[in-house]
């Protein structure tokens, strides 16, 4: 049905009446293309028996989504058909109480206890016989949604898996509306030596995990058996290496990963490239991280003061709606 309906539009602390002959859907679909939204699916899988999987977790989730994408193999362009589950993450803002009080949710759907409200992460393989046992395999989604302001905390740590979410192109963005889209327009404000550093770290972690070093895990021992090394571990090292080197040369993350790297990336997880030549790879692509970090282009810290602003703007507003 249409009719004239009132729409209000936010922008900061300035609100406007807007009256239009249309219906409530097409307000919104007009709303998410003028401001960079894109209007899609907003539910998730059900609660579970895991800390952060409560219904009542889901529903913050889902109310205050505010960005939806895909992640890992998937986006990266690294994924051999058959074989990769689909990982999604997102942002949510939170209820008033949750953030100025001290509201709580519980700790699973069968669970006594509480705890705070960060995340909401669903893994749809521990619907399986096995449970949370489960590793996600080909047809399985993995999906986190995390609070805005954990968030934040993370990316403004230089954190490479929440920053990835800024930089997905619009083909895999399964949501994301006005505030999300500000959020990925500002991007650059995250970028510092800080990242430097934790791309490193996740990079030499993935390195030590490839080689089986005392403290390392795998869980792949049938790419071991296999190639001799776990190639994903290996892929993933020198991914974070050519993806922590164009953030800091240019404040962005090309997605999927770009020629002539995905390639070799590609080879690597297919165990076409000799473990020598691998690790004299990583070597080369952990001397380009230091060197790129180094540089005095580089932010020393990241644009916290603007960050704080798109927090509370950004829940003000939502607990205004």
């Amino acid at each position: 049905m249409t009719g004239r309906a009132p729409a209000v539009r936010r922008h900061g602390a300035v609100a406007r009446q807007l009256f239009v002959h249309v219906s409530p859907h097409a307000v919104m679909v007009r709303d998410m293309a003028q401001t960079g939204g894109i209007g899609g699916n907003r539910s998730l899988p059900s609660g579970f028996a895991h800390p952060h999987a409560s219904e009542e977790a889901r529903a913050i989730a889902e109310a205050g989504l505010i960005l939806r994408v895909q992640v890992g193999s998937g986006v990266h362009g690294t994924s051999i058909s058959g074989q990769d589950d689909r990982d999604e993450m997102g942002i949510c803002l939170e209820p008033r109480e949750f953030v100025t009080g001290l509201a709580r949710v519980p700790r699973g759907i069968d669970g006594e206890a509480e705890v705070e409200f960060e995340q909401y992460q669903r893994h749809t393989v521990w619907d399986k016989p096995g449970g949370l046992s489960n590793r996600s395999g080909a047809g399985d989604l993995d999906v986190v949604i995390y609070s805005a302001r954990k968030w934040c905390r993370l990316a403004l740590a230089g954190n490479p898996t929440v920053l990835l979410a800024l930089f997905v192109p619009d083909e895999e963005v399964v949501f994301r509306n006005a505030v999300g889209a500000e959020l990925v327009a500002n991007a650059h404000r995250f970028v510092s030596k800080l990242a430097a550093a934790r791309f490193l770290g996740y990079l030499q972690s993935q390195k030590s995990a490839m080689l089986g070093e005392s403290g390392a895990h795998t869980n792949r021992p049938e790419l071991v058996a296999e190639h001799g090394y776990d190639t994903k571990f290996a892929m993933h090292a020198l991914r974070l290496g050519v993806q922590g080197v164009e953030l800091l040369r240019t404040g962005r993350i090309t997605l999927p990963v770009p020629e002539p790297d995905l390639s070799f990336l590609r080879a690597v997880r297919r165990g076409g490239i000799a473990l020598p030549e691998v690790i004299e790879a990583i070597g080369q692509s952990e001397a380009e991280l230091v060197a790129a970090g180094s540089d005095a282009t580089v932010a020393d810290e990241p644009d916290r003061r603007w960050v704080d602003d798109w927090l509370h703007r950004s829940h003000l507003d939502y607990w205004l709606t």
